[in-house]
């Protein structure tokens, strides 16, 4: 049985599809990624699966319990962490964690328990008795988290759990996540690319409310990129030598005495060559390995983040 299961998944907003035709199988302890830009269907897709949206059509189970038939069979077994964190600013970590708790029904030992557990696990020990509005916005996102988990749920649904972050705060989120990998089935939506490529086991590429790829980081980036790319700093790169490599490639970026060159057979050292015989500084050149935009731009043919 897999942990979570869609079929044909779809929901509509009137004339708006915001989710279309979905099939999902996620395996019981993976850690699966939903990657897409903003208003893809990503939280459309969270908000069917725990039983806050009823699909249009298709259907959609967790650990076999229908979504729509029982949803309060399907509420027992999850844990969610909303992209808008719905914390009482006003309390510290234990009374949110308490406040949660009593909603799962659980008593006040039990309760207890788990929230030192997982303050400990998610750094949040030193501050738990300082009121929520104190907290940073990776402080807040990680007692989201940690609200999540009170229930010892055994799936895990995670909505941009690091938007708006700064890095750092966002790797700290990173790690706590991945250990959780294994212990949870966890579903994660996301629109960075390094997130899904750092912490999936199989990621789902969605665009316009369809999956339009899916496999492991580096199934999609070794099967589905046709083209290869590299990169070159250059200086005294003119706009004859620009309209010349235009003509012969798929593809240009420039920016900053950067030139990225993408194509199917790309001939490194012809073009390292051709740009010495124009007059072309070169400091350095690389061919890049393929990444999830590679991948996303080549299916849909824009930006992630357009």
């Amino acid at each position: 049985m897999n942990a979570v299961q869609t079929f044909k998944l779809t929901k509509e907003f009137d004339s708006l599809v915001a989710v279309n035709g979905i099939d999902l199988e996620i395996k019981k302890g993976e850690l699966f990624s939903l990657l897409g830009p903003n208003g893809a269907g990503k939280t459309t897709t969270i908000r069917m699966l725990c039983c806050l949206l009823k699909p249009t059509r298709g259907t959609a189970s967790v650990l076999g319990h229908d979504v729509v038939r029982v949803p309060f069979a399907v509420k027992k077994l999850i844990g969610v962490s909303p992209q808008d964190t719905i914390l009482s600013e006003r309390l510290n970590c234990w009374e949110n964690l308490a406040l949660i708790g009593k909603v799962h029904g659980l008593s006040s030992n039990e309760v207890k328990g788990r929230s030192e557990e997982l303050l400990e696990t998610m750094g949040l020990m030193d501050r738990a008795k300082d009121q929520v509005r104190k907290f940073s916005g990776g402080m807040k996102r990680r007692l989201s988290i940690a609200m999540a988990l009170v229930s010892d749920p055994q799936v895990l649904f995670l909505d941009e759990p690091t938007l708006g972050l700064d890095p750092q705060a966002r790797r700290n989120i990173w790690e706590h996540m991945a250990g959780l990998k294994g212990k949870k089935t966890i579903l994660l939506t996301t629109h960075y690319m390094e997130e899904a490529d750092f912490l999936s086991e199989r990621i789902g590429i969605i665009d316009e409310g369809r999956v339009v790829a899916l496999g492991t980081p580096q199934e999609l980036k070794t099967n589905l990129i046709e083209m290869r790319s590299m990169v070159v700093s250059t200086e005294n790169l003119t706009a004859e030598v620009i309209a010349d490599l235009q003509s012969k490639y798929s593809r240009l970026e420039m920016a900053k005495g950067r030139l990225k060159i993408y194509h199917k057979d790309l001939d490194f050292k012809g073009i390292v060559d051709y740009l010495h015989s124009r007059g072309v500084t070169v400091y350095s050149a690389a061919l890049e390995q393929p990444t999830l935009e590679d991948v996303f731009i080549q299916i849909t043919g824009k930006k992630l983040r357009d």
